[in-house]
């Protein structure tokens, strides 16, 4: 994405320059489904060496838990200087765990079947509403 300059014309910001040349995030691995949320409320932590990326991110998870994809999705529509691909995501994502802004955790996908007859009661409800 460009961003425009004084005297006219746009420079181009790319990726790398955000996470500061990394490719890989340095331990935290965040998969699509991964919940992210805000640290303790209570804690205030330094933002002074965050970058406008990683406010954006931390604005996003600052009330509800999100999953990656829905960050990723949310900051496509913000006015960011660069679009951020999901392996840039991801660094910044593994930076603000390290400096405790966040922390994470995966959706509950276990757990017992549904029972069916719950099911077809539902099914059967929603044929009765249409």
């Amino acid at each position: 994405m460009s961003q425009a300059r004084p005297g006219g014309g746009s420079r181009v910001v790319r990726p790398y320059v955000v996470v500061r040349g990394r490719t890989e995030p340095s331990r935290n691995i965040f998969d699509f489904v991964t919940l992210v949320r805000s640290a303790d409320p209570n804690r205030h932590l330094s933002q002074g060496d965050l970058t406008p990326e990683h406010r954006a991110v931390l604005d996003l998870v600052r009330h509800s838990a999100q999953s990656v994809a829905e960050i990723s999705a949310h900051l496509r529509l913000q006015q960011l200087p660069v679009t951020l691909p999901l392996s840039v995501l991801r660094i910044l994502l593994a930076d603000l765990m390290e400096a405790g802004h966040i922390t994470t955790s995966q959706p509950i996908t276990e757990g017992a079947p549904p029972d069916p007859k719950l099911l077809e009661d539902v099914l059967a409800g929603l044929k009765r509403r249409l």
